[in-house]
């Protein structure tokens, strides 16, 4: 019987800090970085691929917790793994002398999902069918059955879980015929990094325009003026029926944010993304209800299930921004997103960095195809960078993703990559340090 043999864990970081690609005003020099873990079988053409997301400095420490996370795979039944996807998880997710280290957060809930998105794309690369597929086509027990569901039952029991998805079973191929015919609909950060001149910006959004893009995302957060001059840039090039969204990555305080937005207002956005702490559940819910019919999105630095749950009791959101390489690998996805349709949210995913938006295309269409059945008020991220290192890298047309068709999660990166940009051996890096690079 064919089996996982070894674990593979590279640190591989890209010099995107050199053109301020990426940079916010959280974030100014940031070099977008994956704990990138490969399981290798003994079955010819059969692997596992995933990573969690970083940008620079403590990537390392990702990839040592991936290595012991991973460990136990190793000598597996590649069949007993990926029946049980769910049982794999918790027995993974419940290592009492790693949870400590949590529990279900920090580097070593990262370092979970890195390795369970590995697992992932190992199923469904054993299935011969794309992640969003495999995923549509599971029944609502094992849906729920592979959900990490633990500490929700007093919002959002199994039972009604089941109930819910199979109340949208009938309609799963009709809709991924309209995907399949339209894509999933996708807004662009690419335009609007703090770090770009104005004339960057402008020329950026005037491309995203003609590229079909109806939302464009601009960052916040370090000077108000600044900020007034590059949305007024942004919405005379989209117009007036454009969607204006910006994000100010936890750069302020809670009355900050309220003023800041408001003095924002005339721009019309739709959103204002991570206002505050990202772990301020009711500060979020002060915002959501002062700086309203403003929408406010946040999640991408959400650590686990537990805090997008109290998020939607407390009416936190309008919008949920999951990341696929925070939460705990698709098993925690699963469960934010079936609160998120329990508590009518529309989710919104987190992308760009190395590979997101790889992964999160597979998530948004199969939320679409089996779970919230919606499309209304819902557009994933789309960054244009970074995904030449992929072997299947996602496809935008007219803004939207195409749906993926290749086996697994899109998450292969090409060995030529790794072994240029691995930290801090690869020739990319060796030759930087030795003055070679800039």
């Amino acid at each position: 019987m064919p089996r996982i043999t070894s674990v593979e864990v590279v640190d591989v970081r890209f010099p995107t800090s050199l053109t301020r690609d990426g940079s916010d005003a959280m974030n100014k020099d940031g070099d977008y970085s994956a704990a990138y873990v490969v399981l290798h079988t003994d079955e010819a053409g059969l692997s596992g691929h995933g990573f969690t997301f970083t940008i620079g400095r403590g990537n390392d420490l990702c990839v040592l917790a991936a290595s012991q996370r991973a460990e136990p795979l190793v000598g597996r039944d590649i069949d007993a793994v990926c029946d049980d996807l769910g049982g794999v998880y918790r027995e993974l997710q419940s290592d009492s002398q790693l949870r400590w280290l949590g529990p279900d957060k920090g580097v070593i809930h990262l370092a979970l999902a890195a390795v369970m998105n590995a697992v992932w794309d190992l199923a469904a690369r054993r299935a011969g069918v794309p992640l969003w597929r495999l995923l549509s086509e599971m029944s609502p027990e094992q849906l729920v059955d592979a959900a990490d569901l633990r500490y929700l039952s007093d919002v959002l029991s199994a039972e009604q879980a089941v109930t819910m998805l199979r109340s949208r079973e009938s309609g799963r191929k009709q809709r991924i015929a309209e995907l399949e015919a339209s894509g999933y609909p996708c807004y662009t950060t690419s335009a609007g990094w703090l770090g770009y001149s104005d004339a960057k910006l402008r020329r950026l959004c005037e491309e995203a325009v003609a590229a079909g893009y109806r939302h464009v995302k601009l960052k916040v957060g370090a000077d108000l003026e600044d900020d007034i001059r590059r949305c007024r840039i942004a919405r005379e090039v989209i117009g007036p029926d454009g969607n204006l969204m910006i994000d100010a990555n936890q750069v302020w305080e809670v009355p900050e944010a309220i003023e800041w937005v408001k003095a924002l207002a005339e721009f019309e956005p739709l959103w204002i993304e991570e206002p505050t702490s990202p772990d301020d559940i009711l500060g979020h819910a002060a915002i959501r209800k002062a700086v309203a019919p403003i929408g406010v999105a946040s999640g991408e630095h959400g650590m686990n299930r537990v805090l997008f749950k109290q998020m939607f009791q407390a009416g936190a959101l309008d919008y949920c921004q999951l990341d696929a390489a925070r939460l705990g690998s698709v098993n925690e996805v699963l469960a934010v997103y079936l609160l998120a349709a329990w508590f009518d949210v529309p989710v919104c995913p987190h992308a760009g960095g190395v590979g997101l938006c790889e992964l999160v295309q597979h998530l948004a269409i199969f939320d679409y195809v089996a779970v919230s059945a919606n499309l209304d008020r819902r557009v994933t991220e789309y960054v244009d960078h970074l995904h030449e290192h992929f072997v299947d890298p996602c496809v935008v047309r007219n803004g939207a993703y195409v749906l993926p068709q290749a086996r697994g999660y899109s998450a292969e990166m090409y060995r030529e990559s790794l072994e240029t940009y691995s930290f801090p051996n690869g020739s990319y890096w060796a030759g930087r340090a030795a003055g070679e690079q800039p």
